[in-house]
Formats: C-alpha cells, sequence, structure tokens
C-alpha cells in the first residue's frame, strides 16, 4: 500500500515539476520582438470584426484584388487579445500558447510512452529545437492540434473508442479556420498507419486468401471434408512458418516491427469523412485550393522558409538525425513500420521545405522517446523508476530547475531589453511621418516585402506584404506584383522606368543604401529627390523618395 502511495505521489511531483519547467522554459524563450505577419493578422482580425470574411483584400491600393483570409479565425482572436492587452497581450499569449503546446507535448509523451522522466526530458529538448517557430502565427496553433492528431490516431487503433474518432473529426474542421495552409498535412499524419496496414495484408497475403478459400469451401460444399481439411493442413502449415520468421524477427534486433492494427479500416472512414470538413468555413473551397495554388508560384523558390533544407547549415536537425540513426544502428531497438514512414516521410517534406523541419522534430521525439524507451527497459529495466525518484526528490529538483533555466536564461537576456517593434526592421519613423506630410488617398508608395505589413498597422495602403499569394496569378489573375517587387528590388528589369511607369509609382519607402536606393542616387534629382529624412529628422534605417513625374 505505502508503495502504491509513493508512486502516486511520485507521478504528481514529477507532472507538477513538468509543467512548472515547461512554463518557465516557455517564458524564458519566446521572442519579445513581434515578427512581420503578426501586424498584417492585428489588422485583418480587426476588418473581419467590422465587415466580415469579405473574401476581398482592403490594405493595398492594387485594385479588386480577392484575399483568401488563409487563418481568419486566429486572426480575429489575436485582435481581440490585442484590443484587451495591446502588444503585451500578444507577448503573453504567445508564452501561452507555447506552454499549451510544451505540456500537450508532455502529456501526449507520457500517454504514449508510458514513462514520465524521458517525456519532460524530450519536451523540453522539442521547445529549445523549436524555439524559432514560437511566435504570434497561425503555425503555434496547428502544432498544438498537430499532436492531438497523433494522440488520437494513436489512442484510436488501440482501442478504437468513439472519443477519439470524434477528436479526429473535430481537429480538421480547426485546422481549415484556424490555418488553412496545413489542412492537407493533416491527412500526411494518417497515412503511416495506413501504410503499415498495407505492408501487413501483402506480407499475410497467402493465408489471408486461404482462409477466405476455406470459408468459401466451407459454404459451397459442406460435405467435401477432405478438401477442406487440406486446406486448414496447408493454412497451418503456413501459420507455423510464419510464426518461426516471426520469432527470428524477435530474435534479430535490425529487424523493423509491423504491427497488425485492426482499427485502420475504421480510421480509413474516419479519414474519407475528415475529407469533407474542409468545408466547414466561410472560406468555401480554399482549403482544398490554397496549397495546390501556393506550390505553383514562384514564391516556393523565393521566400526563405519554403526553400530545401542545406544540412550543413542546421545543426540542430544534423545532431536529431545523429541521434535517430545511432539509435537503430548500434542497439537492438526495434522500430515500428508506421514510425518509420513517418520519419521517413516528414524527413523528405525537411528537405523539399525547411519549415517542415518543425513537424519531424514534432513527430521525431514522440518516436524517438519510443525508442529509447525500449532500449532502456530491455538492458536497464529499473533505470526509469530510478530516474523518475531522483528527479522528484529536492535535490533533484533544483538540479533540473537550475539546468532548465540556465539554457532558458541564454535565450532570454537577448531579448530582455528588445521592445515589441524593431525600428531597425520596420519603418516606425517613416510611417509617422508619411501620415502626417502625405496624402494617403492620393500617393501609390513602394515597399518591400518584408515591412509592408507594418505599413498595413499603420493604416497606409501598401505595394506588397508578406501575404505573398495575394500577388500572384494563381490566387490573382494577372497580377504579378510579387515577381514584380523581386525584379524591381535587386535592379533586376532593363528598363527600370518603364516598369516604375507601369504601376505609377510616386513615392518610395526604403531602406538606407539598398540597391533601390543606389539606383535614385545615380538617376540623379530630376528622376528621384529624398523627401525624407531632412533636417533635424534622423532615421539611419529608412528613407522616402519622392518621384519626379515628367
Amino acid at each position: 500500500m505505502k508503495n502504491k502511495e509513493r508512486k502516486i505521489n511520485s507521478k504528481i511531483r514529477i507532472n507538477i515539476l513538468a509543467i512548472v519547467l515547461i512554463i518557465l522554459f516557455c517564458f524564458l524563450i519566446s521572442p519579445k520582438t513581434l515578427q512581420n505577419d503578426t501586424f498584417y493578422t492585428i489588422k485583418i482580425g480587426e476588418y473581419i470584426t467590422e465587415n466580415g470574411v469579405t473574401m476581398q483584400e482592403p490594405f493595398s491600393w492594387h485594385e479588386n484584388l480577392e484575399y483568401t483570409f488563409p487563418h481568419w479565425a486566429y486572426d480575429v482572436m489575436i485582435y481581440k487579445i490585442f484590443t484587451v492587452g495591446g502588444m503585451t497581450g500578444i507577448y503573453i499569449s504567445t508564452i501561452i500558447l507555447a506552454a499549451i503546446f510544451g505540456i500537450t507535448m508532455y502529456y501526449v509523451n507520457v500517454k504514449l510512452n508510458k514513462n514520465r522522466p524521458l517525456s519532460l526530458i524530450l519536451t523540453i529538448t522539442l521547445l529549445y529545437l523549436m524555439r524559432n517557430y514560437i511566435a504570434a502565427r497561425a503555425q503555434l496553433v496547428t502544432f498544438i492540434l498537430f499532436l492531438l492528431t497523433i494522440y488520437f490516431i494513436e489512442k484510436f487503433l488501440e482501442n478504437g473508442k468513439l472519443r477519439y474518432a470524434i477528436g479526429l473529426i473535430i481537429i480538421p474542421v480547426l485546422i481549415a479556420n484556424f490555418h488553412t495552409a496545413t489542412f492537407y498535412f493533416y491527412f500526411v499524419l494518417y497515412l503511416p498507419y495506413i501504410g503499415e496496414y498495407m505492408m501487413y495484408i501483402l506480407t499475410q497475403w497467402d493465408i489471408i486468401m486461404i482462409s477466405h478459400n476455406i470459408k468459401r469451401l466451407k459454404k459451397k460444399n459442406k460435405d467435401n471434408k477432405e478438401e477442406i481439411n487440406k486446406k486448414i493442413e496447408k493454412l497451418e502449415a503456413k501459420k507455423e512458418k510464419r510464426a518461426k520468421i516471426k520469432q527470428a524477427k524477435k530474435d534479430n534486433p535490425y529487424k523493423i516491427k509491423i504491427d497488425n492494427k485492426k482499427n485502420v479500416k475504421f480510421l480509413i472512414i474516419i479519414m474519407i469523412i475528415c475529407l469533407f470538413t474542409g468545408f466547414l468555413t466561410p472560406l468555401g473551397t480554399t482549403p482544398y485550393t490554397y496549397l495546390p495554388k501556393t506550390m505553383q508560384g514562384i514564391s516556393m523558390k523565393n521566400i526563405s522558409e519554403h526553400l530545401p533544407l542545406v544540412l550543413i547549415n542546421n545543426i540542430d536537425m544534423i545532431c536529431v538525425l545523429i541521434f535517430v540513426i545511432g539509435l537503430l544502428m548500434f542497439t537492438d531497438t526495434k522500430i515500428r513500420m508506421c514510425d518509420l514512414f513517418m520519419l521517413g516521410g516528414l524527413l523528405y517534406l525537411t528537405f523539399s521545405s525547411q519549415r517542415q523541419s518543425s513537424m519531424f522534430v514534432l513527430a521525431g521525439v514522440i518516436i524517438f522517446n519510443r525508442m529509447l524507451t525500449s532500449m532502456i527497459q530491455k538492458y536497464s529495466p529499473d533505470m526509469l523508476p530510478k530516474l523518475e525518484k531522483y528527479i522528484t526528490n529536492i535535490l533533484g529538483i533544483i538540479i533540473v530547475t537550475c539546468i532548465v533555466s540556465i539554457i532558458g536564461l541564454h535565450f532570454y537576456k537577448k531579448t530582455v531589453d528588445n521592445q515589441y517593434i524593431n525600428e531597425k526592421t520596420y519603418p516606425v519613423k517613416a510611417s509617422t511621418w508619411i501620415k502626417e506630410n502625405l496624402n494617403l488617398n492620393e500617393i501609390r508608395l513602394y515597399n518591400a516585402y518584408n515591412y509592408g505589413s507594418y505599413l498595413i498597422y499603420e493604416d497606409i495602403p501598401v505595394f506588397i506584404d508578406s501575404r505573398c499569394d495575394l500577388y500572384m496569378p494563381e490566387f490573382n489573375e494577372g497580377i504579378n506584383v510579387f515577381y514584380d517587387f523581386l525584379r524591381i528590388d535587386s535592379i533586376g528589369f532593363s528598363n527600370m522606368e518603364a516598369k516604375m511607369d507601369d504601376y505609377n509609382f510616386t513615392h518610395y519607402l526604403i531602406k538606407r543604401n539598398s540597391k533601390l536606393e543606389v539606383y535614385f542616387r545615380a538617376k540623379g534629382a530630376n528622376y528621384y529627390r529624398m523627401i525624407y529624412p531632412l533636417g533635424e529628422v534622423e532615421d539611419n534605417a529608412f528613407c522616402i523618395y519622392e518621384r519626379i513625374l515628367p
């Protein structure tokens, strides 16, 4: 009885410790300075609150652009938070969502892998690896939903309970409204489990066919017992041979485990039902068309997060791969076929687009925990209970808290003095000057991609912003603004002035000493005249040029 009470107390202590440490670590690594997408998120949330989802673009000076509002629900949520708490409210909400993400990861790991010490360690490791993805963006909500998807799939395959099926149907509805671009990815998470089931069917096909033939013979010819007995003997021989192979697999540490999960058939039905949940949104068919259109556009080759992963530039990913490969090669740890499919598929997506490294790490931590737990339980069955005991005593709590705090403080000290808006990155002073000195209804302002969102936040009509899909022909026929921006920004047109005439720019908000400013200086004051900063006004980051029209 006392041992049971000790185990319960130890479980409660480590769970409380895990929650406290995850919240602390998320607070220390959450960035204070807002990313560019957050600025237009606030304004779009405000626009939807006042006008609804109109499917029309309200912030650019280009006329009659259609906009898909791909994360409208998240935009409204952030705007509501902003109206209550301002930038501080958004910062706090980022910490809270990051903490929910971390706690969800810990919970899922504990439930699926039946250990708490490793789940805590690997959850902190996950948060460290994904620190660059912690921001006021819809992806943070999506990560939580994807974790729950993996958990619900695993639990449904284990026991087939209805509540997990309902959860799996609700999640794609939330994804379609909070982050439409990832709607297809939800179904990618089903494929490893279906793939493993198909592999099992292939390996057992001869037995399945013999069993089917026996049933057919019994129905058609009940009196022909001799033929039926022959079939049964053949089936038993096949089963005996398969049992020997199975035993050999158990003795061989480098074999892949293929399990027969009978509920996969029902999981496929759930997936088919979920395919139609994309219509449960005010966006029409956007959940089904957004990603294919985006992949056809040139943004996949020109935006850093869409570019293929260069492994040599990503030390974190190299370390993750070394640990996983080393665990498989140098121990007798086995890996489930569905886990191998999951890692292989996500690794392929990661090398195709580096933003998918987040999903590789997210799913990889759960799989790595499973493999590591299996290895430890085989070589040292008492290790995990002892580790839990050490972590939950006073000295262990102090040591673990100090380690997590030291790692977190390394990042916190870099951001503690930061402002919510970085004036070197965003034209804060220049925007104020524009609103005070220029008529926003008459000017056609040129601006760059990375700070267009801040201009939207300041209610200044933009040439382009970080909603790249909006400015591509795949979403608005005949519109090549994104492509033209890339060429203008790099002085890539042979006749720059003709392109300036096409857009009828009147003013240019650009970075100091950029290629465009060098071009304007070369053309001279008869073509372009700097009007900001002048006199007592100082701005070392941005400048504004006025075009002198003939």
